[in-house]
């Protein structure tokens, strides 16, 4: 499954919460059989059969809430697909400073690459000659 890590400890982290918060939930979330890879791999399915593409956050928990609740539920085979989470992430300095560093050498190399090519130059346009016909011949 390549779920991105920052959606998985979204789902984790709301549900961890939730377990703290009710008790009647926690039983459920601490069950041995249940995981959260598990539960990740029935929300993709379960959104990959509404056939929509978005979601609203509680939507979505909802869904990994239903999957804890079920003790029968049908998880569904692992899906290759990509997840857009609408968090904000903040960097550290550390971080910020590579990403500044890593844009600026991107940069610099396909500038260095664009310098590399050999100039083309342009082709003479070529005019389709008409044979008219002449009133002389």
């Amino acid at each position: 499954m390549k779920s991105t890590e920052h959606f998985k400890n979204t789902i984790k982290a709301y549900l961890d919460k939730r377990a703290n918060d009710d008790a009647l939930f926690a039983l459920n979330y601490f069950k041995a059989n249940k995981n959260i890879d598990d539960c990740i791999t029935y929300i993709f399915n379960t959104v990959q059969k509404s056939g929509c593409n978005g979601f609203t956050d509680d939507e979505v928990y909802s869904m990994a809430v239903h999957y804890y609740d079920e003790d029968n539920v049908e998880i569904g085979k692992n899906l290759n697909c990509r997840v857009v989470v609408n968090h904000t992430v903040e960097l550290t300095a550390e971080e910020k400073e590579q990403a500044r560093k890593d844009a600026i050498q991107q940069v610099h190399n396909e500038v260095y690459n664009k310098m590399k090519q050999p100039l083309r130059k342009p082709q003479p346009k070529q005019t389709a000659i008409i044979n008219q016909p002449s009133l002389f011949d």
